[in-house]
């Protein structure tokens, strides 16, 4: 079931059962969602398979869970109600018996709105998310606790990417400049989930996420070079240049995806939902808003962004 149309706008106030767990608070989404919590006085507890590098806010306890092991799972789940999860399917099934033992009675995923293609089950990126999806919508079936699924587009972050190139020399090369995405800013995403985490009436459904336009990369790295007043060149390489590029730090399938979904991928086709506006009651952040917060991580000092 997906849903882009909602009551209500997810300030109804604390519609958790105990404390809320939020998986990956190393990550930019996750840190996000535990400050909004904290300062919402949600009780909240920050996970990370690396806890010592946590910088939660006071009061807020860190601890260890590794979605790769789940020995760190029982400590973790203790004494929460609803957890905030990213999409692992290592051990997907020890988490959700873990879960069911503690009590837990809502689950919010990070999912991918990959899912939703056709081919989902045979893309690598697409089959990572939708694996967890399904053995969550099996535990759910069984009546072990309430499932929200968030199914994000682009995430504004991907362009974190092309940073060290733009400080470095002040250009990046792609394979498909024109290729287009709906980034969302982080801080939407972690708005949507205090939004289904808070408001009862919000559960159990998808929502489909996106950003409020749709810009390719050539545009994308526009808006980077007018917020942060730098000159930034946009140059085409080859698809194996480029996938021989990232070969250090990304999977040949995963390369290959992307390349695919670059390729097909028209402006025009991507749906764009205003689901973050129906849950938050605020329209979706700009990218433009997001290159300015970001600036400093391009070597720019940020402009206002009307």
């Amino acid at each position: 079931m997906t849903s882009n149309a909602m009551t209500g706008n997810g300030t109804t106030g604390n519609g958790t059962t105990g404390t809320v767990l939020v998986t990956g608070s190393r990550g930019r989404v996750g840190s996000a969602l535990l400050d909004l919590l904290h300062r919402r006085n949600v009780p909240v507890r920050a996970a990370s398979a690396s806890p010592a590098d946590l910088t939660p806010p006071a009061g807020v306890e860190a601890v260890r869970c590794d979605l790769r092991d789940p020995a760190t799972f029982p400590a973790a789940l203790d004494g929460v109600g609803a957890v905030f999860l990213y999409a692992d399917p290592t051990h997907i099934d020890a988490f959700i018996a873990r879960a069911r033992a503690a009590g837990v009675r809502h689950i919010v995923l990070l999912s991918s709105s990959a899912v939703l293609s056709p081919d989902a089950g045979a893309n690598p990126i697409a089959a990572h998310h939708l694996a967890v999806e399904r053995a969550l919508a099996a535990a759910a079936a069984e009546g072990a606790f309430d499932v929200t699924y968030l199914q994000p587009g682009a995430f504004a972050t991907n362009a974190l990417q092309w940073a060290p190139a733009i400080r470095a020399a002040g250009a990046v090369d792609l394979p498909y400049p024109r290729a287009a995405g709906d980034p969302l800013h982080e801080r939407d995403l972690a708005d949507a989930a205090y939004a289904v985490l808070t408001d009862e009436r919000l559960r159990g459904a998808s929502y489909v996420l996106s950003g409020p336009e749709v810009l390719t990369f050539a545009e994308q790295l526009a808006t980077i070079a007018r917020v942060t007043g730098r000159e930034i060149r946009v140059g085409t390489v080859t698809p194996e240049a480029w996938k021989a590029s990232v070969a250090p730090y990304l999977p040949a399938e995963f390369a290959d995806a992307l390349l695919d979904h670059w390729r097909t991928g028209a402006p025009e086709s991507l749906p764009r939902p205003r689901t973050v506006e129906e849950l938050t009651g605020r329209p979706a952040r700009t990218f433009a808003q997001w290159a300015a917060d970001h600036a400093a991580a391009f070597g720019g000092a940020g402009r206002a962004v009307a």
